[in-house]
């Protein structure tokens, strides 16, 4: 049975510049790691806001807020410090196709594994589903790729706009008015796509009628990647658990709204992860640096823990049967106490 303790595990995570700034393509450990990336630091342009700098650098608005709480979204200080969040721990699921993480707004796409070379995975931010068109959580796949989509908005759709002042016609043509950008891939739920958009601002938040909006970039270098039939499964992950050098992190990002009952305050999803990632190694875990983790997301991964090398392991299972066998040696006595006494 795997010991948990709440021994205080101290990690810290270096801030580190890399020259290729937009690395979006990481090369995965044979070892099994689960987290990638760096974290790193640039300095504000006067020229530049904080959501420009996000999508020259592959992040969309809740990245660079969380990080970056006291930049001005708008007007950032020549020359100020920012921090560029590109260290992640990949989802707990399995490694293939396109994941949609929605709480964290991220896209991991896993392409087909080439023999003979370790897999790679290929992270974008996105636009997901305001609240009450919220994208559904599913497993499904990519049928249909089109570039110059037109769009066809639903009826319900149409009814908002209409009672909004305004109005859409039946067909909006493919062009600088199409919220679907130039590239977009259909989902097995005909409903619903992955496509680019013409309000980039949008990335990074809660703004679509449940479609997966990502940067017009973005969007046309998946869409030249992904085949079809490509597996999409789409999760609701507020807080990932990985592992990186024995070391145990948790990575959290705000939960929506109307998962607030399920999340808030909650560890329950933590410890589901790790038993799902652990395989049964043993491990011991801060847990107050996990409830802090999760009650002040920042989507940086944080170290909680680390998994116990066999000599250790064997020393607290020696620690534990003596206990175990002492307490069971009270009770005996008790037992004996009682009898002796009636």
């Amino acid at each position: 049975m795997k010991q948990l303790f709440n021994s205080v595990f101290v990690f810290s995570l270096l801030a580190i510049s890399l020259s290729d700034a937009n690395a979006t393509r990481y090369v995965l450990s044979e070892s099994g790691d689960t987290l990638v990336g760096e974290i790193i630091t640039v300095k504000a342009n006067e020229s530049e806001t904080l959501l420009d700098i996000g999508r020259r650098n592959g992040f969309g608005y809740q990245d660079m807020k969380l990080v970056n709480p006291d930049v001005d979204t708008w007007l950032p200080t020549h020359g100020q410090e920012v921090i560029l969040p590109s260290q992640f721990i990949l989802p707990v699921a399995p490694m293939e196709g396109i994941i949609l993480n929605v709480p964290e707004m991220r896209l991991y796409y896993y392409p087909p594994r080439v023999k003979g070379k370790p897999q790679e995975v290929i992270t974008y931010p996105l636009g997901v589903g305001r609240e009450g068109w919220k994208t559904p959580y599913l497993k499904t796949k990519i049928i249909e790729k089109k570039a110059n989509p037109n769009w066809y908005p639903p009826e319900s759709i149409r009814k908002e706009h209409e009672a909004a002042g305004d109005p859409l016609p039946k067909i909006v043509k493919a062009g600088p008015d199409n919220p679907l950008g130039a590239f977009a891939m259909r989902l097995g739920n005909p409903d619903y796509l992955i496509h680019g958009t013409n309000k980039p601002y949008g990335v990074g938040m809660r703004v679509s009628h449940g479609c997966i909006r990502l940067y017009p970039e973005d969007i046309e270098a998946l869409f030249a990647e992904v085949s079809l039939k490509t597996p999409v499964n789409i999760i609701n992950q507020p807080y990932k658990v990985g592992v990186k050098d024995n070391v145990i992190y948790i990575e959290a990002h705000p939960f929506l709204d109307e998962d607030t009952e399920k999340y808030e305050n909650n560890l329950t999803s933590v410890v589901a992860l790790i038993i799902n990632i652990s395989n049964d190694k043993h491990y011991e875990l801060d847990w107050s640096a996990a409830y802090d983790a999760i009650n002040k997301p920042t989507g940086l991964p944080i170290a909680i823990g680390r998994y116990l090398s066999e000599v250790m392991q064997a020393k607290v299972d020696e620690i534990s049967t003596k206990a175990l066998s002492q307490a069971e040696q009270r009770n005996l006595q008790l037992q004996l106490d009682s009898h002796l006494s009636n």
